[in-house]
């Protein structure tokens, strides 16, 4: 079940909140057992053989935190830890990366001539890298002593299941907080105690309908493009820098857009969830571009990989290594395949050339706006690696966005697709909007009756949009 479907919008959000205000606020047990129930029947909806693994992982790693807090040894509480994050990533590898790693043996096979093997390919189920990181930071910081054991197995799986996050996170941990430049109730506070004001409410209901626009009206817009140009045989040099820009522009809009959602959503039930996203593509370095991006990720990886590692502790060499280390674990995160790890060198190896340097940029001495630019151009090259469905593909998008050439063949069908008046609006409005610095949460944070018009027409045409297209799911449901 998507944000943007109607049976959520028309069904299922607002009979929940319904059921959830009606019951009184002294009543949190009651109204926590009904978040997880609908965690549970929002996750089921996809697939309702997905909610065993989701509660079988919900309780094993409760036990084990359990285990971890009641026991005196040290030694006990290490290996007890060291067991469940192991029986999670297995878990995660068994099925995200099972057909992957059997196609890359099949290939050294048929390089050897040899015969190749079956491979097994079971559904990825929609959810798991988010929710699996969710309960490894849970139970790291459970050891750590930087978070409280869940007081129930209700308080623990309310949290793995919270449904706003459930599907492409913000990864919110459960007694640490992570939000940037924020101080917010952990989600163990919140589980305990939630306050809701008419202004809070009023904030998350704004903030899911500005999400929402951005996701149907630009999104969903600039696909189009993205998809046109990807598929097409030949685009030429122009083509292919506009639909790199385009999904550019789509990733982030659909991202940012369930991010701002998922926070709504929270709001309207009394939780406060870390922002995702702050004006990525106005960073002028990628160390800068990443403490803008997926934030939550980002933030994951530095506390629970590139530190433990040794991070910038051991010397220049093993710090130079813990970053590519980190950035190919970061790509294999968001999908099984090589694509995904090259682009994932490709930020390790930029970030590396930044530590080289003094945390700067090689081209510091240009002025900050052509610095954004620069990045903003070096990340569109990583999203091509990151879009193209195999190396190959990859590759010769790189080779006709970088040696000047004209589309052929179908050229006059795919421009007549692309350069529409609606595409090019969109399209600006998107280079417009990215380059700005006022984020959506901050916009309808302070929210006054003249924003509220704009807020309903947007809302309104985005509905409207939505009923004349094909549904489009978010993109981070495939990682």
């Amino acid at each position: 079940m998507a944000f943007s479907s109607h049976i959520f919008l028309f069904y299922f959000l607002p009979v929940l909140l319904a059921l959830y205000h009606m019951l009184p606020a002294r009543w949190l047990a009651a109204r926590n057992v009904l978040l997880l129930v609908a965690g549970y029947v929002f996750y089921a909806w996809i697939d309702p053989r997905l909610t065993l693994l989701l509660f079988g992982l919900t309780v094993v790693n409760y036990a084990l935190s359990r285990l971890i807090t009641g026991s005196s040894t040290r030694r006990v509480r290490l290996l007890t830890t060291a067991g469940a994050i192991a029986l999670d990533l297995v878990v995660l590898g068994i099925f995200k990366y099972t057909a992957f790693l059997g196609e890359s043996l099949n290939s050294l096979l048929r390089f050897a001539g040899r015969d190749t093997l079956p491979i097994l390919r079971i559904v990825l189920p929609v959810g798991i890298s988010f929710y699996t990181f969710k309960v490894i930071s849970y139970i790291v910081d459970v050891y750590r002593g930087r978070s409280p054991a869940a007081r129930s197995l209700l308080d623990f799986a309310c949290y793995v299941s919270f449904f706003p996050q459930l599907l492409s996170g913000p990864i919110q941990r459960f007694g640490t907080i992570d939000a940037k430049g924020e101080i917010v109730p952990t989600f163990a506070d919140q589980l305990r105690t939630r306050w809701r004001t008419p202004h809070t409410f009023s904030h998350g209901v704004a903030l899911f309908m500005l999400g929402f626009a951005k996701k149907i009206l630009l999104a969903d817009g600039v696909a189009q493009v993205a998809d046109a140009v990807f598929a097409a045989a030949s685009p030429g040099t122009l083509d292919a820098w506009f639909g790199a820009l385009a999904y550019s522009f789509q990733l982030y809009f659909d991202f940012s857009a369930y991010s701002e959602m998922a926070i709504g959503i929270g709001l309207m039930f009394g939780f406060d969830c870390p922002r995702n996203f702050d004006a990525p593509y106005r960073a002028d370095s990628f160390g800068d571009f990443w403490r803008r991006w997926h934030i939550s990720l980002s933030g994951w990886l530095r506390d629970y990989l590139y530190i433990p590692l040794g991070g910038n502790r051991a010397g220049t060499g093993r710090t130079y290594i813990n970053l590519m280390i980190v950035f190919l674990l970061c790509g294999l995160w968001h999908g099984a395949g090589w694509t995904f790890i090259v682009w994932g060198a490709w930020h390790g190896a930029w970030l590396v050339v930044e530590r080289l340097l003094g945390r700067r940029p090689f081209y510091a001495f240009l002025p900050s706006p052509v610095r954004v630019l620069v990045t903003f151009l070096l990340i569109t090259v990583g999203w091509v690696i990151f879009r193209a469905p195999d190396l190959a593909e990859a590759g010769r998008m790189l080779a006709i966005m970088f040696v000047p050439q004209s589309a052929q063949g179908g050229s006059t069908l795919l421009s007549a697709v692309i350069y529409t008046r609606g595409h090019l609006i969109v399209m600006a409005l998107c280079a417009v909007l990215v380059f700005q610095p006022l984020q959506g949460c901050d916009w309808t944070g302070r929210l006054h009756w003249a924003k509220v018009p704009v807020l309903v027409v947007l809302f309104a045409l985005a509905l409207m949009t939505m009923f004349a297209q094909s549904f489009r799911s978010f993109l981070y449901f495939q990682f």
